[in-house]
């Protein structure tokens, strides 16, 4: 049982740096995009300065349908970290975009938004469930969060 400070601890939160802090002002907005080179026009994550295709430093963001699969997801277990002890069973699922088939991102998958991240009984992941973003204010940040499109 988790005593009452592990219970206070933060959740992990992405670490913002200047590639990246659209994407997490964007997601603030409930906005999925990712950044595309405008020379070449492939998209690209993480983001970075510089077009590993054609190395142009020229980019935009551009907004994503929100859609994907589930192509993989772990239930890690024993908690690694004391915040996550207070919330056995939780998933970490990686999510390809439907829009953007090479794009991938980690999230959880949840039963609704606001959910906690146990939420979703582990029989009901399956590799290829379509999943749809939703977003979460998590520690000051907002983060993409998953729910299937069919519950």
């Amino acid at each position: 049982m988790a005593d009452a400070t592990t219970d206070q601890e933060p959740l992990l939160t992405p670490s913002v740096d200047d590639d990246g802090a659209p994407f997490w002002e964007y997601a603030a907005q409930g906005e999925l995009r990712i950044q595309a080179c405008t020379a070449c026009g492939e998209l690209r994550f993480p983001p970075r300065p510089c077009c590993p295709h054609c190395q142009s430093f020229d980019s935009e963001w551009r907004r994503m349908t929100g859609r994907g699969r589930i192509w993989s997801y772990v239930f890690p277990h024993p908690p690694l970290l004391p915040a996550y002890a207070a919330r056995p069973g939780y998933n970490a699922i990686i999510v390809e975009l439907a829009d953007a088939p090479r794009i991938r991102l980690v999230g959880n998958l949840v039963t609704e938004p606001g959910a906690p991240l146990n939420s979703v009984a582990p029989d009901r992941l399956r590799i290829g469930a379509k999943v749809q973003v939703v977003f979460e204010e998590a520690d000051g940040v907002t983060v993409p969060r998953w729910v299937l499109e069919r519950p």
